[in-house]
């Protein structure tokens, strides 16, 4: 579709959350005829939408969407809307499109994309590809599930400039035409099965990154990561590879060094121990962010000296500070055991674990597996807790403190029980909305507390 394929057209807007506002500026701007709707009331929204008061739209919150698709001429979601909700099902049985709003965004881009996904990893990574581009001079954008919706920047890109797109199942299955330049898959772990049920279908929506690419798309995979790895055949574009371990075509560590290796070519970029961001996993990350970047033109040094510069993202193994000797890091955006796990993998001394939120139907025991002599100590809170403590009798962890209360008690609680020169590491394991609106409100309550306890 082309920008002017929208003016006069009736659009409904469902969920007014960040891409719901983004899709309705963007709608408005062309011209469309846009009412939007959320199930909470303009009440119950606050002052959520207060950019949106001086727009010439219809309102209709608190009400049923069901009730809101007759003779529109298409229906926009957020990420947060189910994709297979009744009403969405209806509306298309008679012949309403319906899109996630990165279809819209994507399809108003003149820029090539190149698009993440992986269970863990892919904000990182996205943030990362983001920061070589700029480091070039390229125009680029990091957008998608990463929390920047597509629409805020579709009409601003230019035809040299990049969009970089972290891109969940969630979004991708409504966005039947989405079609990176270079897409790749990170890793695939157990997760958001209370949305796909099985492991099969989730692997399946994963793969839908790839869905749309040809001829000379790119398609990069994990060699190092089972299911990623075993997705070789699948993709109908080229498809390469990163390794830390093994040698492939694509990205790999020789003696040392993060060395490209495709079309005949062996480009030396970066001595692994230069790598700003820690961890194996990042190490991972820095494979495939060189990897896309070259293959999109980016100079071997400027890949280089980004990845001496990149500090990471905001609730991803963050050091907030130390008080009283004891370290306290964020890793807020840990919503699974195996992002848990990396973090884990991560700490050097000895260590008190804060785990617990929202259900998603995870299976904890790999984690507790999976726990190096670092884990001293764990505390549990939120609606998990019990999945959790359950799970830490049967792998035979013993020390177990449990937080019936607040997350506030909790984070209290892991500091009342460590000792100087031991890390206080928020790394859940689950998803945070049995007490935050996200993992971002989560990890920034985490680090006022922290902030609140140096300046006691």
């Amino acid at each position: 579709m082309k920008a002017e394929d929208f003016k006069g057209k009736k659009i409904l807007v469902v969920g007014m959350a960040r891409s719901g506002i983004s899709a309705t500026h963007l709608m408005c701007r062309l011209g469309a005829e846009v009412t939007i709707n959320d199930m909470k009331t303009r009440e119950e929204m606050g002052d959520k939408l207060e950019e949106l008061s001086d727009l010439p739209i219809e309102w209709r919150l608190g009400e049923d969407p069901d009730t809101l698709t007759d003779g529109k001429d298409m229906v926009l979601f957020t990420s947060a809307v189910p994709f297979w909700s009744e009403w969405i099902k209806r509306a298309r049985d008679n012949g309403v499109p319906c899109y996630n709003e990165m279809e819209i965004g994507a399809q108003l881009s003149k820029a090539p994309m190149v698009a993440i996904t992986g269970s863990n990893g892919k904000t990182t990574t996205t943030t990362l590809i983001d920061e070589i581009f700029r480091a070039a001079g390229r125009q680029s954008f990091a957008v998608g599930n990463i929390g920047i919706p597509l629409c805020n920047h579709a009409l601003e890109m230019k035809e040299e400039g990049v969009m970089v797109v972290e891109a969940a199942p969630f979004q991708m299955i409504s966005a039947p035409s989405f079609h990176p330049r270079v897409s790749m898959v990170l890793n695939i772990t157990e997760d958001h099965l209370n949305w796909f049920k099985t492991m099969e279908n989730y692997i399946n929506q994963k793969c839908l990154v790839f869905k749309n690419q040809r001829g000379d798309d790119v398609c990069i995979l994990n060699e190092d990561d089972p299911i990623s790895s075993s997705l070789g055949d699948r993709p109908q574009c080229r498809v390469l590879r990163f390794s830390r371990t093994k040698q492939v075509e694509g990205a790999v560590v020789e003696n040392d060094v993060l060395t490209l290796s495709y079309d005949g070519k062996r480009v030396p970029i970066i001595n692994i121990h230069e790598i700003r961001i820690p961890g194996a996993h990042n190490l991972e990350n820095a494979l495939a962010a060189a990897l896309s970047t070259h293959l999109m033109g980016v100079a071997p040094e400027v890949i280089a000296q980004t990845l001496r510069d990149f500090a990471g993202v905001e609730h991803r193994i963050e050091t907030v500070g130390t008080v009283d000797g004891i370290t306290y890091i964020n890793d807020s955006k840990a919503t699974n055991p195996d992002s848990t796990i990396k973090a884990v993998q991560a700490m050097r001394k000895p260590t008190v674990l804060i785990l617990g939120g929202s259900v998603k139907n995870s299976d904890y025991l790999p984690m507790f597996k999976a726990f190096t002599p670092e884990i001293e100590r764990i505390v549990v809170l939120g609606a998990t807790a019990q999945a959790i403590m359950d799970t830490a009798e049967r792998a035979g962890f013993k020390n177990v403190h449990y937080c019936p209360g607040t997350f506030e008690e909790a984070v209290a609680l892991a500091r009342s029980v460590a000792r100087p020169g031991m890390n206080v590491l928020l790394s859940p394991a689950c998803a945070s909305y049995d007490m935050f609106e996200s993992y971002e409100h989560r990890g920034r309550t985490f680090k006022r507390l922290v902030k609140e306890m140096e300046n006691q």
